[in-house]
């Protein structure tokens, strides 16, 4: 039973969060520099996604690689302006650039990659021998952990130093299929336990430690707590940061949190394959209702989508999304969005963290 009141460390490879929280990486631009930076300076770790980051830049639909590219170096270098803490950056490996945005990060010495959304085999390759970023899988089953464990060590001799693990009540795209969703088996609560059992064979072989973090729907201290004691290192939250002043969002797409019910969340499935988390509006209702939404794509952004078959542009979206134009596009949100009440400064999201946590302990 833990008995210390306050919130543990978590220690990915060299570098130490006083707080077990890292802030999970949101696109389109819904964590940029701005809410990264704040994450840290509470120290916790900062996450910047990287998907379609260029979307503001004025070559992007010309050059989007080199939009993205440009705007990812611009994000982290205005976030260690605004922070001395831990900064990361969220890259998934279905992105098309997925090579050159991880190329970019590591030069730019960004302190970790969490990477996603497929099996980021290739991710130590882009190290070059550099130690300085710290590479963090996400994955939703034990045996993808342990697979990324062992090859990543035999192909590249990398040492996994920890491993995100990502349960069905997560936003946004999900790494399960759709009728799994409910299914208890695959609850957060059983498979973190179980990705931390499957690695304990690496562990001792290596004689190294890998954090399990644990992620999806996880809102409150009480929620860290129970993790912790499930054998978790750390959590990932999103959703409750997309409610803070230093959310890189427009206000309609935090307002969109604050006003939704729990049956606002729906279950959809994208144009890139996998379903997703959002909350239910305007668009997805003409979406649902069989209206096309004429698609080019200027992007070629995710290796997984068909514009030919894709009934909208998921970039266009988020994008709109991400600017408050919710009639062109839609939210996506974890499963306990509809908790959100009011905007608050991260700082005071950490403070009701902390205290969330004393008192679960307490009440234990």
């Amino acid at each position: 039973m833990i008995l210390e009141k306050n919130l543990p460390m978590l220690k990915i490879g060299s570098l130490v969060a006083k707080y077990p929280v890292v802030q999970g990486g949101m696109g389109v631009k819904i964590s940029g520099s701005g809410l990264a930076a704040a994450v840290a300076n509470q120290d916790g770790i900062g996450v910047i996604a990287a998907a379609d980051i260029g979307a503001d830049e004025s070559d992007f639909h010309r050059d989007p690689l080199a939009a993205n590219v440009r705007a990812l170096l611009k994000e982290i270098r205005r976030a260690r302006e605004l922070s001395t803490g831990i900064i990361a950056v969220n890259i998934m490996f279905a992105l098309t650039h997925y090579a050159e945005m991880a190329q970019a990060a590591i030069e730019e010495g960004v302190d970790i990659i969490f990477s996603g959304a497929g099996i980021p085999k290739n991710l130590p390759e882009f190290l070059k021998g550099s130690t300085r970023t710290q590479l963090v899988p996400i994955v939703s089953s034990a045996k993808a952990a342990l697979l990324i464990a062992k090859y990543w060590y035999k192909k590249y001799e990398y040492v996994m130093p920890a491993v995100v693990v990502e349960g069905p009540g997560a936003g946004g795209h999900l790494g399960f299929k759709a009728e799994d969703l409910d299914n208890p088996d695959f609850s957060l609560e059983n498979i973190v336990p179980e990705v931390i059992e499957e690695l304990k064979a690496f562990e001792s072989e290596r004689g190294v430690s890998v954090a399990v973090i644990a992620a999806g729907g996880i809102y409150t201290g009480a929620d860290i707590l129970k993790f912790i004691r499930l054998g978790a290192k750390g959590v990932q939250m999103a959703t409750r940061f997309v409610t803070t002043h230093e959310c890189d969002a427009a206000i309609e797409f935090k307002l969109a949190y604050i006003n939704s019910r729990p049956e606002d969340l729906i279950i959809i499935k994208s144009p890139v394959g996998m379903p997703g988390r959002a909350i239910r509006g305007k668009f997805l209702d003409a979406v649902a209702r069989g209206e096309r939404t004429p698609i080019k794509c200027p992007f070629k952004c995710l290796k997984t989508c068909d514009p030919e078959t894709a009934p909208y542009c998921i970039s266009c979206a988020l994008i709109n999304a991400y600017k408050g134009k919710l009639l062109g596009g839609f939210v996506f949100a974890g499963i306990n969005a509809h908790r959100a009440t009011e905007i608050i400064h991260v700082e005071k999201l950490f403070q009701d963290l902390k205290d969330e946590y004393a008192e679960a302990v307490a009440a234990a």
